[in-house]
């Protein structure tokens, strides 16, 4: 394939760039720039706005919100969102439940949940992981038992992410533990405000507060609510996770975070010229840019392909993009913390500023905890040993 954008390409591209730019609040984006996370409003407020302008979902089916674009358009759009540090829409709701729903769901369902999952009035949490069922998923335990026109569901989720915000949960939950189990799963949607769900915080070595644990009590769960056919859920899941793993990628997330890294290395002076000079930082950070630039190029193939054959299985190179993609997220928050030193302390309103310092360092923000955060990226989505296995065995052919 040809991996140079072609004029058309880059002409959308431009059109990209000027609308997260000038449609966004600078206020939020202003935020993302500094290193701070999105509040639960600033995702709601960009969400809707790219709803509006329909922009929430271009990777959807028409009908439901989507744009007939290329795969290269898709990744061109979600690279220039994360330049401008506009906060993507809410994966669960878009890149999880939604493609999930419109592939699989019922006609019910699709009229019922799509339109509100794009303009996050429905704002959806992932049930997957267990507490001994987080990279070897299909060991769940959470069940799911028939009851007449209803489920009953009993069990525990983790690592739950932004579950205190969510109304609404879909969830893997086993309905024949008598089969095999990935064939004994299925997908079903849980009102979060149901008699007996509790949620209950996790709070993360990053003094933040991000995942939960979410418990299930005889919680009763209408039939209609179960996605495509009983016990075909880890189906739908690895559909989910594919459309997962070629995203979190993140290339203009880590793109982003290189230009704010040159910034600061060429405001910090070390053995009297700026850092950015240094012959040793100069080493990591081309290192980096060129590791980055291949992993693109890599998912570019990936796009390319889907382009000319359709979607259809999940391709298993996604996992080599997570794989990569992940370890290369976390060089570039290594390196940020690098570049800053003492000043990558964390500052937020809630911890005092240290001695000597009047205001937090410039571009210091959340450096930390940031750091600290981004360790999760080889473990979700699949750890990465997961990767390597799944890249073993269906690539490798080991």
């Amino acid at each position: 394939m040809d991996i140079a954008l072609s004029k058309e390409e880059r002409a959308f591209a431009e059109r990209m760039r000027t609308f997260f730019r000038s449609e966004i609040p600078e206020e939020i984006r202003a935020k993302g720039a500094r290193g701070e996370h999105a509040s639960r409003d600033d995702i709601l407020t960009s969400q809707r706005i790219l709803n509006e302008h329909g922009l929430a979902v271009p990777h959807w089916p028409t009908e439901w919100g989507g744009q007939d674009w290329s795969p290269v358009q898709r990744h061109l759009y979600a690279e220039e969102m994360l330049l401008a540090h506009v906060p993507p829409p809410l994966a669960f709701n878009t890149q999880m439940v939604g493609p999930v729903i419109a592939t699989f769901g019922s006609q019910e369902l699709k009229e019922r949940f799509l339109p509100k999952t794009a303009s996050l009035d429905i704002w959806w949490c992932q049930g997957f992981s267990e507490p001994n069922a987080g990279s070897d998923l299909a060991s769940l335990k959470t069940t799911a038992v028939r009851d007449g026109d209803d489920y009953i569901v009993n069990g525990q989720k983790t690592w739950t992410t932004l579950g205190q915000y969510a109304q609404w949960i879909f969830c893997l939950v086993r309905t024949d533990p008598e089969a095999k189990k990935q064939r004994g799963i299925s997908f079903l949607l849980m009102d979060m405000d149901d008699p007996g769900i509790t949620v209950r915080p996790i709070h993360l070595i990053d003094g933040g507060y991000e995942v939960n644990e979410v418990f299930f009590d005889n919680v009763r769960v209408p039939a209609e609510n179960l996605v495509g056919e009983e016990n075909k859920g880890w189906d739908y899941a690895k559909f989910l996770l594919g459309n997962e793993r070629t995203g979190v990628v993140a290339v203009g997330q880590t793109k982003a975070r290189i230009q704010r890294i040159k910034r600061l290395a060429a405001q910090t002076v070390s053995d009297g010229k700026p850092l950015l000079e240094d012959p040793l930082f100069k080493a990591r950070l081309t290192k980096l840019e060129v590791e980055l630039s291949a992993i693109e190029m890599s998912v570019l193939r990936v796009l390319d392909a889907e382009g000319r054959h359709g979607p259809g299985k999940p391709d298993p190179v996604s996992s080599v993009l997570k794989l990569k993609g992940s370890e290369l997220q976390q060089e570039a928050t290594e390196l940020l913390v690098d570049v800053l030193g003492p000043n990558a302390l964390a500052y937020r309103e809630d911890l005092s500023v240290p001695d000597g310092f009047d205001t937090p360092p410039e571009g210091s923000l959340d450096a930390f905890p940031t750091y600290f955060n981004w360790r999760k990226a080889s473990i979700y989505s699949g750890s990465n040993e997961v990767q390597r296995t799944i890249i073993a065995k269906a690539i490798l052919k080991f």
